[in-house]
């Protein structure tokens, strides 16, 4: 059966959309399904910032839900969400309970408040903003976008020797079956092509030219570090045409954390949030495994997307600014 690439773009009827502001170093990308999808949800991490994440435990009565929000602002930025909500009224899509319709949205949020201006976070307008965007006029880019915009990785010796990064993307059609995967690459830890296990991103050295291992380093001392929270948090979110329920899909966003797991270390740390939503949107039949395990692909090329397409920012070098790193991505950036 021929496999090809496709773009995020045709996961329809899921839509996307995007808005960030770019000097305060923020942004929320937002997951629209007007006519609902099945949804569930694995964290793996152990510092997540989320909303209405419950919605999606199987016994939860909601078998579908309307939006998925991914932000900046950590918890601050939690209020995004009331802004999609609030586009979504307006347009007639939502729960029915009478006398109006009540979308269901959760988000889950990375922190970038290291990045840009602390003070200034995704909040209702800008939700409202990036679901129209999604509705209306499907915006999604890789790169330094929405989610992305503040994201970066490589921060076990603190904000001065990491990289920037941004949202990636990528997709693909096995017959009738759709299977892609954005992903907000926020990580502690370094980030590695899964592919050839070279390290393309992560902790630099002093000089901030060339990379060093966030593992290696970790281990010259065993000392406890009270606080890692320097800007941390992964964030994906797997769709499917291929119809599952809400368990189904649990056990799916799990298995898609064995893209993390490939191509970034160490991950899932206390000072992480790594959450991964798995979305149904068809009815095409396909096996639950087989799904599970091209969404951890998806995911890992997502990854690879995410530090490629990045430039830039903020003061932070991308991939492509540090001559020994960009010689291995040139090649693995995702055109617009």
């Amino acid at each position: 059966m021929e496999r090809k690439e496709i773009s995020i773009r045709e996961m329809a009827p899921v839509k996307i959309g995007q808005v960030e502001n770019v000097q305060a170093g923020t942004g929320c990308t937002v997951v629209v399904c007007e006519e609902g999808m099945r949804a569930g949800l694995d964290v793996r991490g152990g510092g997540p910032a989320s909303r209405e994440s419950q919605l999606l435990n199987p016994l939860m009565a909601a078998q579908q839900i309307h939006a998925i929000v991914l932000g900046g602002g950590s918890a601050f930025g939690l209020g995004a969400a009331g802004g999609v909500m609030a586009y979504l009224e307006e347009h007639g899509v939502g729960f029915d309970v009478g006398v109006t319709k009540v979308p269901l949205v959760a988000q889950s949020d990375l922190f970038d408040l290291t990045v840009g201006d602390p003070f200034v976070r995704p909040d209702a307008q800008m939700g409202y903003e990036a679901a129209k965007r999604a509705v209306e006029a499907p915006n999604y880019r890789d790169g330094n976008y929405g989610a992305g915009c503040g994201a970066t990785v490589g921060k076990a010796a603190g904000m001065d020797t990491c990289m920037k990064t941004g949202i990636g993307s990528y997709a693909i059609q096995l017959g009738e079956l759709k299977v892609g995967a954005i992903v907000a690459l926020n990580a502690l830890g370094d980030v590695y092509d899964w592919k050839n296990g070279r390290q393309i991103a992560g902790l630099l050295d002093a000089e901030r030219q060339t990379l060093r291992d966030t593992s290696e380093y970790m281990q010259k001392s065993y000392a406890i570090v009270e606080n890692r929270f320097t800007g941390n948090t992964t964030l994906a979110v797997v769709m499917t045409n291929a119809h599952f329920e809400k368990a189904q899909l649990c056990k799916i966003a799990g298995m898609a954390h064995d893209g993390y797991a490939r191509s970034i270390r160490p991950v899932h740390t206390s000072a992480d949030g790594d959450s991964i939503y798995a979305v149904s949107a068809g009815e095409v039949s396909a096996d639950q495994d087989l799904v599970g395990m091209l969404a951890a692909q998806v995911v890992s090329e997502a990854i690879v997307r995410a530090v490629t397409s990045a430039v830039s920012a903020y003061g932070y070098p991308a991939a492509a600014d540090l001559p020994g790193v960009a010689a291995g991505t040139e090649n693995d950036t995702q055109e617009d």
